[in-house]
């Protein structure tokens, strides 16, 4: 890619999480271990992969663990900048704040939470022949009710920006990956908070500008819930959702090769056991996320939730559909279900919390 099709990526990941805590009091999201590494290492393999070698990351909240991490880039064959956002700008403003660091005529920005399979190559072809001003990338899902809705036309052209309403018109939702052309990131105004999806679309719109859908049916998921961070963790350990960063065989588990597990434990649904981690004899892993350290006794059973660094799952306990933070010590015979969060730190004490009547 050389001249003025030179691309560069920006990456936007100043969010919170806060609809993972407690796991995000201590790292940002993209930053969370899945399938063993940082999440964003996979995004930032898929951009390599693609041909693009300039990343822009766009930070805010503990902007300093991503430099610390990642550095110039150059382990994963890339050159990353970094800018900080002092407050939040939003999707527009925060593509606008990076613009000083950009270099080339098109820039392809991604949402730092979205865990995608699509052909990044694909998009940028859909954005040159159809000489688009911006290209969204559509993925059609199954209920779109939950999303913006993004209708085209036979040429593939967008209509409209339709926001999340109970009869939408179309599948086809917004993916949160754009090709943006220069010049119309110099439009979008700086200095304050700007909506991609409320403001600078719609206003390209209005004004005839040429605003193209890239639209297929890839692997897609939005990371901010426990529950889709568990699927996708797992869809990439089972090799359903794609990853470059990922070598190996796909399978039911992906242990670290400085984890110990007993002979008679079962790992299953795509489980992750981190660095350093225990797993005891005869516990039972199913879709289980076990950060570094983490350790989970003998008989213990863990299903569809995230142990956090150093965390303790005690004997026979059971942890369902649940997210247990940093250090916390969840004793014996313990039972903790459907969206409960235990904080960092916190110990319950054997058959402390239950939810049947026996212990």
């Amino acid at each position: 890619m050389t001249g003025e099709q030179k691309t560069d990526a920006v990456v936007l990941v100043g969010g919170q999480g806060t609809r993972l805590r407690p796991l995000t009091l201590s790292a940002p999201k993209p930053m969370l271990p899945t399938a063993g590494l940082p999440f964003l290492t996979h995004l930032l393999a898929r951009i390599a992969a693609a041909g693009i070698n300039h990343v822009v990351l766009g930070t805010s909240f503990k902007a300093e663990v991503f430099e610390e991490y990642f550095g110039d880039g150059s382990k994963l064959g890339l050159e990353i900048d970094y800018v900080t956002e002092t407050e939040p700008l939003g999707t527009g403003g925060g593509i606008r704040n990076v613009l000083p660091k950009l270099r080339g005529e098109n820039t392809m920005v991604f949402n730092g939470d979205v865990l995608g399979g699509t052909d990044l190559g694909g998009i940028l072809d859909t954005h040159r022949t159809t000489e688009a001003d911006v290209t969204l990338h559509l993925v059609r899902v199954g209920d779109p009710r939950a999303f913006g809705c993004v209708p085209t036309d036979a040429d593939g052209r967008v209509t409209a920006f339709l926001e999340k309403t109970q009869d939408p018109p179309t599948d086809q939702i917004n993916a949160g990956c754009y090709v943006f052309k220069r010049d119309i990131i110099e439009q979008i105004p700086s200095g304050r908070p700007v909506s991609v999806e409320r403001e600078v679309f719609p206003a390209l719109l209005a004004e005839g500008a040429r605003v193209y859908g890239h639209v297929d049916s890839s692997y897609w998921r939005d990371m901010g819930t426990p529950e889709d961070f568990v699927r996708g963790s797992a869809d990439l350990v089972r090799g359903i959702a794609p990853s470059p960063a990922l070598d190996g065989p796909r399978g039911e588990s992906l242990v670290h090769p400085g984890a110990g597990v007993a002979p008679g434990a079962l790992l299953i649904g795509g489980t992750v056991v981190g660095r350093g981690a225990e797993v005891g004899a005869g516990a039972r892993l199913d879709g289980a996320v076990l950060f570094d350290g983490a350790v989970v006794e003998a008989g213990a059973t863990v299903e569809r939730s995230i142990i956090g660094f150093g965390a303790r799952i005690g004997p026979r306990a059971l942890v369902r559909d649940a997210v247990i933070g940093d250090g916390a010590d969840i004793g014996a015979r313990c039972e903790l279900l459907r969206g409960a969060r235990v904080w960092p730190g916190v110990t319950l004490p054997d058959g402390g919390v239950r939810f049947s009547t026996d212990v």
